[in-house]
């Protein structure tokens, strides 16, 4: 398996010093920005994972996020010394894939740096990117997926999602018409437990997705609302809030 690639995105010397340090450690290749700006010069393909420091002077992580967004799906991890529930949605609403409060323990960084890539090597993986799929696709109400890489199609229109994004899909796709509650849809996409202040993140990513494979998100009628159960994906032509 080729070196996975970093980009640690922090003005804080001392903070980006000892994440690279710890990551290049464990066979990580480090690209290193010490503001927003440098972070989009460094940026390319290549870049396996960001972590993305929030609070920055100039352009803020947050922008950042969302000038990636434009172009890729790479995992982003967002670093901040914030760390109440509203901060954590404004990284998730401009498309970060994960979020960790300082200060943090190295063990629960490098578990997250390894969850994402994981999932990223998973289901958008290089060597598989470039191909069409074969008979690993899943097509109903004129969404196409890819049930062995992160690729989607909109009524034949190819869609950049996140990973969490692609999870939740996945999951809804893979058993439509089944109401998904909150609490499942978290435990099942992020593996973690379920607590009362993650309804904000589902939601988040729930608003984000429907932006992406909803011809109207105000009016969806592929991820629909069951109102006091959850979310469910019509596979016909049934709509809903």
């Amino acid at each position: 398996m080729a070196e996975q690639t970093i980009l640690i995105v922090e003005d804080d010397p001392d903070i980006r010093d000892g994440v690279r340090i710890l990551l290049a450690g464990e066979g990580y290749h480090i690209l290193e920005a010490e503001n927003g700006l440098r972070a989009l010069e460094l940026f390319d393909p290549e870049v396996d994972l960001v972590i993305l420091d929030i609070m920055m002077p100039g352009m803020s992580g947050l922008r950042v996020c969302e000038e990636l967004r434009k172009t890729s799906a790479v995992p982003i991890l967002f670093l901040t010394a914030k760390s109440q529930e509203s901060d954590k949605l404004l990284g998730l609403t401009a498309g970060g894939d994960d979020y960790l409060a300082k200060p943090f323990s190295f063990a629960e960084l490098s578990a997250r740096v390894k969850a994402l890539l994981r999932r990223y090597c998973v289901y958008q993986g290089k060597d598989q990117v470039h191909h069409k799929p074969h008979n690993t696709t899943l097509e109903l109400h004129g969404v196409r997926l890819a049930l062995d890489c992160n690729r989607v199609w909109v009524d034949e229109r190819e869609v950049d999602l996140t990973e969490t994004e692609y999870k939740i899909l996945r999951l809804l796709m893979q058993n439509p018409q089944r109401i998904f509650s909150i609490q499942v849809i978290y435990e099942t996409v992020w593996n973690e437990p379920y607590y009362y202040v993650s309804n904000g993140t589902v939601m988040v990513h729930i608003r984000n997705l429907r932006m992406k494979v909803e011809d109207d998100p105000q009016k969806p009628t592929r991820i629909c609302t069951v109102w006091g159960k959850g979310y469910r994906f019509v596979s016909g032509e049934e709509g809903g809030l």
